[in-house]
């Protein structure tokens, strides 16, 4: 419980603070003090209170440990860019960024369906406030369009929520939503009303993943957002979600409904990444693009899942994959966001020449979000591939090549086009400095993702392999 009790004391300290000046060290040393207590949790294995509906099970640590690693790469880079941003106050800014972590956490430690859907909701709110940080008219927009798309998600989880609580009524005599309830008698559980529950449960987190047709909060969202939210909403809001929709699926296949579950999960995965690809050709605005790479790799994810067996296992793979390289492209992005004072490829070229290392790292992002090698989601994704062979599915493995191919096609017009070229005259543009805070936490991501391409730690292997299991995977 301390994991989330501690950003909460952090959240309170940076609300109470006087000076904008010291708040975003305090919330740098509490992230850093969450990694820290949640690598603990990591090695120590399961773990969880007297009460059955808080545990860190296999899931839970390996979602914690991605959320914590990506928030404390932000917090560091926080320094930096809220120094740059010196003319608006940050205390709410602050107190919201380790309220997220408090809840992602307790996202992470909830073993009952309810209290997991109030994290999610919580999470939502927390974001929301982060969103309108430029507190401009785009930034509102995006802000409410989030809240009123969220809403309906979380709405529709609610739902799916009393359904399956009515199911257990009907099948184990108690209306309980403890997950090892749930699963040890998911044979008893009425299948119509299983099958109910998980479409509404898919479509209310599938909202807050971002799927396709339930994504269009995304672009707006993420193309008005600072470049450090919209990195831990990519690749930490979206994660909590998705393990929600996993705790889901393990009742669901548990039930005898894995079948249903997975072909549902395959169509949303194809949906995804063909929506991604025909919005990400031609993209003139490359925040937005980000927010269209996001929406390619939800559906990856539920693909992975949706193919079983391996491709469980290569969908976590690919959560963590995912959540690290999103830390590299919306981070950099910022900083030629700031530089540039524009998103727009008309306003945005050059920028190797004006900001070598910012450009250099959002061009290694890009060939790593795209699966190239020596990037960890180059093997996440042939992970994928290789388990839609290895079961037969040609028709979903070749639609997925293809898809990655459009995808790579199109981003890499726009970031290429970003990155090349001569950078416009302009004098306020120049006075941007890349400064160690702005790029250090960069490059720490980008040399996690190299990593996760040519050596995976024995310690993570375990994890995945655990959290797999969990779900019927291997």
């Amino acid at each position: 419980m301390y994991l989330i009790v501690v950003p909460l004391i952090g959240a309170l300290a940076a609300f109470l603070l006087p000076s904008d000046r010291p708040r975003p060290w305090i919330v740098a040393a509490f992230a850093v003090l969450h990694l820290v207590l949640a690598a603990a949790v990591t090695a120590e294995g399961e773990t969880g209170l007297a009460s059955d509906w808080f545990r860190f099970d296999a899931l839970g640590r390996l979602v914690l440990i991605v959320v914590s690693s990506l928030f404390c790469i932000c917090a560091l880079y926080c320094i930096g860019y809220l120094r740059l941003r010196s003319n608006r106050p940050n205390r709410i800014f602050c107190t919201a960024l380790l309220f997220f972590l408090a809840m992602t956490s307790l996202v992470a430690l909830a073993q009952h369906l309810t209290i997991l859907w109030v994290a999610m909701e919580a999470t939502t709110l927390a974001t929301a406030v982060l969103l309108y940080f430029n507190q401009n008219q785009r930034s509102l927009e995006a802000t409410w369009k989030y809240l009123m798309i969220g809403s309906v998600g979380i709405a529709l989880a609610l739902l799916g929520t009393l359904f399956l609580a009515y199911g257990a009524r009907l099948g184990l005599g108690e209306p309980t939503l403890l997950f090892s309830d749930l699963v040890k008698g998911a044979k008893h559980l009425p299948g119509a009303w299983v099958r109910t529950a998980f479409v509404f449960l898919l479509v209310g987190y599938g909202t807050k993943m971002g799927l396709a047709p339930l994504h269009t909060w995304k672009p707006d969202a993420y193309g008005e957002a600072p470049g450090v939210v919209g990195a831990l909403l990519a690749g930490g809001m979206t994660t909590c979600a998705f393990l929600a929709l996993l705790r889901v699926y393990r009742i669901t296949d548990a039930a005898g409904q894995g079948v249903f579950a997975r072909e549902l999960l395959v169509v949303f995965g194809l949906l995804s990444m063909a929506t991604a690809a025909a919005f990400m050709v031609g993209q003139r605005d490359f925040k937005r693009l980000l927010a269209y790479s996001s929406v390619e790799h939800m559906g990856i994810l539920v693909l992975g899942i949706g193919l079983g067996g391996a491709g469980i296992f290569a969908a976590l793979l690919h959560t963590v994959n995912n959540a690290l390289t999103k830390g590299v492209l919306f981070l950099a992005a910022g900083n030629i966001h700031r530089a540039f004072k524009s998103k727009r490829l008309e306003d945005v070229t050059g920028a190797l020449r004006r900001l070598p290392i910012s450009a250099g790292l959002f061009l290694a992002g890009f060939f790593a979000i795209t699966g190239s090698p020596p990037f960890g989601p180059f093997v996440s994704e042939l992970s994928i591939l290789t388990a839609a062979m290895d079961t037969r599915r040609y028709i979903v493995g070749a639609l997925y090549l293809i898809l990655l191919a459009v995808i790579f096609i199109g981003m890499g017009s726009t970031v290429l086009a970003v990155v090349q070229g001569e950078p416009p005259e302009d004098t306020e543009g120049r006075s941007f400095r890349e400064s160690a805070f702005k790029t250090v936490p960069i490059i720490v991501s980008l040399a996690l993702v190299v990593m996760m391409g040519v050596w995976i730690p024995s310690w993570i292997l375990t994890l995945l392999h655990a959290a797999a299991r969990l779900l019927g995977g291997s």
